[in-house]
């Protein structure tokens, strides 16, 4: 019997995370499907319309497969500097968006990332793994496609003021900034930068926290703890976890709406769509093949593989958004790399 087939559903950093990592593995028959084979096109058009100058995660967000050399060490090496090394140990070390780009750029350059330039309408489950349209039959497939789309309320859509903040855009005289996570507070920020009146509009207060999601859910205690709950307590869990946030440092004071008013302009800054629903593959997989869903999340094995269609010869697993089931922060960098060292576990050991 030959090597294992393997397939990564989506070219975005996740993908290419998984890819890294797959090949470092020794797992060499990997075929990776997506339109754009720059990893980092979508991350790349967002951050310039919110202006990000630098990430929010720390040392540890990069693409190689292994925490360690970390963005903080390449940067002190390639700076001959040690403020980079002495700022991570204070947890202080932000990389700009423009060393996670050469990061990203050089890994690239060292692989040999080539994906197949088309796009995955379905995964159906067949007998020896899963068959991708036309493209064949694949026994270990990985479902990266990214998060569905860019989140509008209801309320704004059809407004010709409104311009998602993901979206590239100017300001205007007077702005109205709707949501309450790091782009509704870059945005603040950027607005005001630009000479605008801002105002705010927000369901919540802001919660301010360094990372996406609380340091000790990143931890296998934490991540133990989180797995260990029940059904609802979990659901509830995640709810808080993933509710809208940013670092104290963002915060800058606006004065706050109860609705939108009559700005001139009104950026959403309301994140993505959320929920299986959303995307059309993982909703057919879900509708196609009776797949468990809890309250908007596919439901996941702790390693993010799908339950009802994974077994000891063959793999389905999901990474980014899609997998907060199995770890809350999924769609971080961090978070793809947890993902990716468990689905390459499995194309190593069945």
């Amino acid at each position: 019997m030959g090597p294992p087939r393997v397939a990564i559903v989506g070219g975005g950093l996740c993908g290419f995370i998984a890819y890294l990592t797959l090949r470092r593995a020794g797992v060499e028959d990997v075929t990776v499907f997506a339109l754009d084979d720059d990893p980092t096109a979508t991350f790349r058009v967002r951050a310039a319309a919110i202006r990000q100058t630098h990430m929010r995660s720390e040392s540890d967000g990069h693409v190689a497969p292994a925490t360690f050399p970390g963005l903080a060490v390449r940067d002190a090496l390639a700076t001959r500097s040690a403020k980079p090394l002495v700022a991570t140990i204070l947890d202080r070390y932000h990389a700009t968006v423009e060393t996670f780009l050469a990061h990203v750029d050089a890994q690239r350059a060292a692989s040999d990332w080539s994906p197949v330039g088309t796009r995955i309408a379905a995964v159906r489950a067949v007998d020896g793994g899963f068959e991708l349209d036309s493209h064949g039959v694949f026994r270990h497939v990985l479902v990266a496609t990214g998060h569905p789309g860019l989140n509008i309320p209801d309320e704004l859509r059809g407004d010709p003021r409104v311009v998602h903040a993901y979206e590239p855009h100017e300001y205007r005289e007077s702005v109205c900034v709707v949501g309450a996570g790091l782009a509704a507070a870059t945005e603040w920020r950027n607005a005001l930068a630009a000479g605008a009146r801002v105002t705010s509009v927000r369901r919540r207060d802001p919660v301010q926290r360094p990372l996406n999601v609380p340091r000790p859910f990143l931890s296998k205690r934490g991540l133990a703890r989180f797995h260990a709950q029940d059904t609802e307590t979990r659901i509830t869990l995640l709810h808080e976890l993933l509710a809208p946030s940013y670092p104290r440092e963002a915060h800058v004071d606006v004065p706050v709406e109860p609705h939108v008013n009559g700005a001139d302009q009104v950026i959403a800054a309301t994140g993505f769509l959320r929920g299986w629903g959303h995307d059309p593959l993982l909703a057919g997989l879900v509708e196609g093949h009776d797949v468990a869903t809890v309250n908007g999340w596919i439901g996941l094995d702790r390693d993010a593989t799908v339950p009802a269609l994974t077994d000891g010869t063959r793999t389905l697993a999901l990474a980014g958004a899609a997998a907060q089931w199995a770890y809350p922060a999924a769609d971080t960098l961090m978070g793809a790399r947890y993902v990716a060292h468990g689905f390459a576990r499995r194309c190593r050991t069945r």
